[in-house]
Formats: C-alpha cells, sequence, structure tokens
C-alpha cells in the first residue's frame, strides 16, 4: 500500500491504521507524509505490526539539494530501498528542463547509490506530455543512467498520458522500473479502486518482469473510504493470475 492513500486515516491515527493494513494483508508499504512522526517512531510502529516500509518519496528540492545526506539517513531509518522523487516542479516543465532534471538525478542517484539506496522517479500526467516532438518521460528514460536512477511507474498516469502504454515501457527500458504504482482508472477517467476499472493489469504485469518490477504499490488518489479501496485492492491483486 502507498500511504499517501490512507493520508486521512493516518492524521488521526498513525499506529491504528497500520495495525489494520498489516490486519488486510499488506506486507509493504510506501510512506508519503510521516504526519509529525519521525522515522524512527515509524519504523518502531512498522515493526510493530510486521510491516516494512520499502521507499519514501521525497521532494526534488530535497533529494537534488543540501538535504539528501539526511534524507538517505531518514529511508534507511524507515527500513527502505528506494528514495523516490514524486513530481517535478512546473517550472521544469519543458524539454531543457527534463534534461536538467537528468542530469541533477543522475549527480543524486550516484550519492544514493553510495549510500547503499537507489533513485527513483514517479510519474504524473503532465511527464507523458510531447514537447516541441520530445516526450518528456523519454528524456528521463534516455538521459538519466539505468545503474544511478529508476522509476516507480504509476501505471494510471503512465495510461492516462497516452503516450506511454506500461507494458510496453517494461519491454523497451528493461529493468528500470522496480516499483509500481497500482492505480485503476474509472470508464470516465477517474480514480477507481483497483480492479473496478478499465486498466487491463494482467496484460500490464505479464511484462512487468522484464521491466524489473520487484514491489506492487496500490494507490488511489482520492478514495471516498480508504479502508475500503484498501480491502478491494489487496483482494484483487491477490487472486489475480497472470
Amino acid at each position: 500500500m502507498h500511504l499517501y492513500t490512507m493520508r486521512t486515516p493516518l492524521a488521526a491515527d498513525f499506529a491504528g491504521t497500520l495495525e489494520q493494513l498489516a490486519g488486510i494483508g499488506y506486507a509493504t508499504v510506501g510512506v508519503s507524509g510521516r504526519h509529525g512522526n519521525s522515522p524512527a517512531a515509524i519504523r518502531q510502529m512498522l515493526d510493530r505490526v510486521r510491516l516494512k516500509a520499502v521507499l519514501e518519496h521525497v521532494g526534488y528540492d530535497t533529494v537534488t539539494g543540501a538535504g539528501l545526506p539526511q534524507a538517505l539517513e531518514d529511508v534507511h531509518t524507515l527500513g527502505g530501498r528506494w528514495i523516490v522523487v514524486p513530481s517535478l516542479p512546473g517550472s521544469l516543465h519543458s524539454p531543457a528542463g527534463y534534461r536538467e532534471v537528468a542530469r541533477q538525478f543522475n549527480r543524486a542517484g550516484l550519492a544514493t547509490r553510495e549510500s547503499g539506496l537507489k533513485l527513483l522517479y514517479h510519474n504524473h500526467g503532465g511527464d507523458h506530455e510531447v514537447v516541441d516532438g520530445v516526450s518528456l518521460y523519454d528524456i528521463l528514460l534516455d538521459e538519466t543512467d539505468p545503474e544511478l536512477v529508476g522509476f516507480e511507474l504509476d501505471v494510471y498516469w503512465a495510461a492516462k498520458g497516452g503516450s506511454s502504454a506500461p507494458g510496453e515501457l517494461f519491454v523497451r527500458h528493461p529493468g528500470r522500473f522496480p516499483a509500481l504504482h497500482v492505480k485503476d482508472m474509472a470508464p470516465n477517467g477517474d480514480f477507481a479502486d483497483v480492479g473496478s476499472g478499465v486498466l487491463d493489469f494482467p496484460a500490464m504485469f505479464d511484462t512487468a518482469r522484464q521491466g524489473g518490477v520487484r514491489q506492487w504499490l496500490v494507490e488511489h488518489d482520492a478514495p471516498a473510504d480508504p479502508f475500503a479501496t484498501a480491502r478491494a485492492g489487496y483482494r484483487y491483486l491477490s487472486r489475480l493470475r497472470y
């Protein structure tokens, strides 16, 4: 479970929310917002219910600036293996901006690797736009070092963006996608509980091994009932065969 989905109940009862997720059957989480808790406190809460944090979302300015060493230490404290940039500043939304991002990611990715972790980037719809004849997302894929930079692919945004079908990305760029945000799309294009929408997860997952996928994280950006969403996603994925 990507914990952004659970942000409302987490804000009210962080430990209790983790306990309920473990009770549903989840084994791993992605951290996105600490709600006033330290990394050490979150780790204690996770350990208590036998959940494991595999990654944390950390802002672009922190990862590319002086805050990176502390952020890496925090991910280690949480027990994760990836530090993930969740989005980019709007001022960089151009081919030149994305080329600068690729340079910054390669630099930060080297420091991240030296710390024993790996840097990933999480996409949104705008990342898949074609600007001046160039796919912005392809710039990141082509101009970052695969040894230093990977991707946490949000399959909803890749599908909604239109230029990057998830299954095709796995084949075109093998080994680049160790983590997935498994998020479904309603027929009208809105968010949907995993398994209730129109995205063809079995087809995506058939090529996921080629993409290097090691971690699935359920996500819904605006769940009406976060625990119902968590139960639905777990039930669907645990029964899926591909």
